[in-house]
């Protein structure tokens, strides 16, 4: 089979990123040929036969970017232009889009569809919803200036988002979010998509609130590496609690570091980076190390007594709750979005109220302190099994067919 992944980032960038890189190696491990399409990048790790990408744009560089960015969010003649042309050097029989909005544009439905009508070759179009872009116009449903949570957008009108300039907090961005948002869903543009992959169930219900979607979506909870064999040796815990992820404002950092600051006889350990580090480095019984990948984070996460995820924005399916449980290790986890669909409460972990700093501190203080429901956590979470990554594959081929 011929698969093209669409991303507007084709280097390492995130989560989307991480996803199609992964899809693609697996798949082409499995007999199917597998290219790429989006934006071309100095950093650009993956492509196709005919080497045809869009222009990289910067929406927060020069006056020249910022003049066009009205146009280029909307609809992209470029890449419509682009996508058809890598279609007919390639013609695969699936097109995967991923995150697409704003530097692709859904211009590139209208090239698929083209190019169906001149070939006569039918092309099915999946979309893993990554966010809730296509029905929140700034995909996070949350407010710039008071990172309150907001779904106004979903069941009202795309203009809230102007009202409540939720786009970097700029009216002009927040409008032209608005227009994108108001434009395709009055002209049914995302008609043209098959199959939509929701990673949680939460996001599934987000979607469903478009009329042109609701029909089409399937919840795939994400897949996660299994992991690495281990010797009797490295099964032992140590004594501190794990953050891993992102330090910034929207994963609840700042009420992460309040709670540390109250609990200064539990030694916390920090593995990421983000705006927020310096906060980070400042209180004593937290040692920041830094972004790790590989071995060095895998050997942070299983050594954890249990791990925190704190976030305070809508999650989808965040590969830290379920990568820690993978790892044998417990998690205390924010109730919000689709983070309460990965952890067995009083099984593999605890729920708190995403926010809530009291709460907070007394799960991780009452958790700490007792050796017997940890022991017990970590025995439930070295059972827990989700999707390896051939079995998401096996299950992704069943929807490419």
């Amino acid at each position: 089979m011929k698969i093209l992944m669409v991303n507007k980032f084709l280097y390492p960038n995130g989560g989307s990123e991480t996803y199609i890189f992964k899809l693609g190696q697996q798949l082409e491990q499995m007999g199917h040929q597998v290219q790429f399409f989006g934006m071309e990048h100095e950093g650009r790790i993956v492509g196709n036969q005919m080497e045809c990408y869009t222009s990289g744009m910067d929406f927060h560089s020069s006056k020249l970017q910022k003049f066009l960015y009205p146009f280029k969010i909307l609809y992209s003649t470029e890449a419509k232009k682009k996508i058809i042309r890598v279609l007919e050097g390639f013609k695969p029989q699936v097109v995967h889009l991923n995150n697409f909005n704003f530097q692709l544009t859904p211009s590139i439905l209208y090239g698929i569809r083209d190019y169906e009508r001149r070939s006569g070759e039918k092309i099915k179009v999946i979309f893993t919803a990554h966010d809730s872009q296509l029905v929140c116009p700034n995909h996070l449903m949350q407010r710039y200036d008071t990172g309150e949570k907001c779904q106004d957008c979903l069941r009202g009108s795309a203009f809230n988002c102007t009202k409540n300039r939720c786009v970097h907090g700029s009216l002009v961005k927040s409008f032209l979010g608005s227009i994108e948002g108001y434009l395709y869903r009055k002209i049914k543009t995302y008609r043209f998509i098959d199959q939509v992959i929701s990673p949680s169930y939460f996001m599934k219900e987000v979607l469903s609130t478009s009329a042109v979607l609701k029909d089409k979506i399937m919840v795939m909870h994400n897949f996660v590496d299994k992991p690495v064999t281990m010797d009797e040796e490295d099964k032992g815990k140590k004594d501190y609690v794990l953050y891993f992820g992102r330090y910034s404002e929207e994963k609840g950092i700042r009420t992460l570091l309040k709670v540390c600051e109250e609990l200064p006889d539990i030694p916390f350990v920090f593995i990421g980076s983000g705006p927020l580090e310096e906060k980070v480095n400042r209180l004593p019984n937290v040692e920041n190390r830094g972004f790790l990948i590989g071995e060095e984070l895998y050997e942070g996460i299983r050594r954890a007594k249990f791990s925190v995820f704190t976030s305070e924005c809508y999650e989808n399916c965040p590969f830290a709750v379920m990568e820690a449980q993978m790892y044998g290790t417990p998690v205390i986890g924010a109730n919000i979005g689709g983070v309460p669909e990965l952890i067995a409460e009083g099984q593999t972990g605890e729920l708190f109220e995403s926010g809530n700093a009291s709460e907070l501190r007394d799960k991780i203080k009452s958790l700490w302190e007792n050796e017997e429901k940890i022991n017990r956590y970590t025995k439930a979470c070295q059972e827990v099994e989700f999707d390896s990554l051939k079995t998401y594959c096996d299950k992704l081929l069943q929807v490419y067919s």
